[in-house]
């Protein structure tokens, strides 16, 4: 299969990523606490500059916007969105649900994702036209397309139960054949790959969801955040679905855009 460029870096990138990765996984590392409250370790830091390296080197003309290493030339015509590992506390915590996230947007449209769970065993990546693969095989998401029939996974979910937003939730989950709270990258990849119809998530940015968003489209799914809306680097949250139908269905019960927002 011949790679663009720009996905051969992404799979580079992601496996120098994997090495620092692994190697803090199992030596054990030490946890800070940023400003937002959130967990980073030398593992996050470092996977990152690893990441950024090979992207600069190979593309020096490009922006670059790191959850650990900040933004640089954030207004150029590529921009690359690096969550290198999204799920810290997964990570800290020595179970599997951790994956480095690695997305590019040219002029505000995302048209490359991968996404590597190096100690779950996955990697999904796509381009814009390109369909989706993971682990080397063409993935589609599922045929299902009513309500009744189809199985709806959650992530974060804190801001929406503060919110009057629960009780429209409720009735949503009374209403799908089967809820999980798979989260992280995990549910995304089930998404793409037809294993599940629907994803709600709350309290998320741009970098954890950026690479997924394009890996689900190109799989033939719906990727909005819940008011139906593109993805920007502004996003906090997630309506993704199998096909549009099922999409416009789930928006129906989830008036995000209306009064009580």
């Amino acid at each position: 299969m011949t790679q663009s460029p720009f996905l051969a870096a992404a799979h580079a990138a992601a496996d120098a990523a994997e090495v620092v990765i692994r190697h803090y996984y199992e030596a054990g590392v030490d946890i800070e606490i940023k400003a937002d409250a959130t967990p980073v370790t030398r593992a996050d830091v470092e996977s990152e500059q690893a990441i950024r390296s090979i992207i600069r080197e190979r593309f020096p003309d490009h922006g670059f916007f790191g959850e650990e290493t900040g933004q640089q030339d954030i207004g150029a015509d590529y921009v690359w969105l690096i969550d290198p590992i999204d799920g810290t506390k997964s990570f800290v915590r020595r179970y599997p649900f951790f994956s480095t996230q690695i997305a590019l947007m040219h002029r505000g449209e995302l048209v490359l994702g991968l996404s590597n769970a190096p100690l779950f065993g996955q990697r999904a990546w796509a381009e814009a036209g390109q369909g989706a693969f993971m682990d080397g095989e063409r993935i589609h998401v599922a045929t299902i397309s009513e309500l009744e029939d189809a199985t709806l996974s959650t992530g974060n979910l804190k801001s929406i139960a503060c919110s009057p937003r629960w009780s429209d939730l409720g009735t949503l989950v009374a209403r799908v054949n089967r809820v999980r709270g798979y989260g992280d990258f995990y549910h995304y990849h089930l998404l793409a790959s037809g294993r599940i119809d629907l994803v709600v998530e709350s309290d998320v940015n741009i970098l954890d969801i950026a690479a997924l968003a394009v890996i689900v489209r190109e799989a033939g799914g719906v990727f909005t955040d819940l008011t139906g809306a593109e993805l920007g680097l502004g996003t906090r949250d997630v309506l993704a679905a199998a096909n549009r139908k099922l999409h416009q269905s789930a928006r129906a019960m989830l008036p995000w855009d209306d009064a009580r927002q």
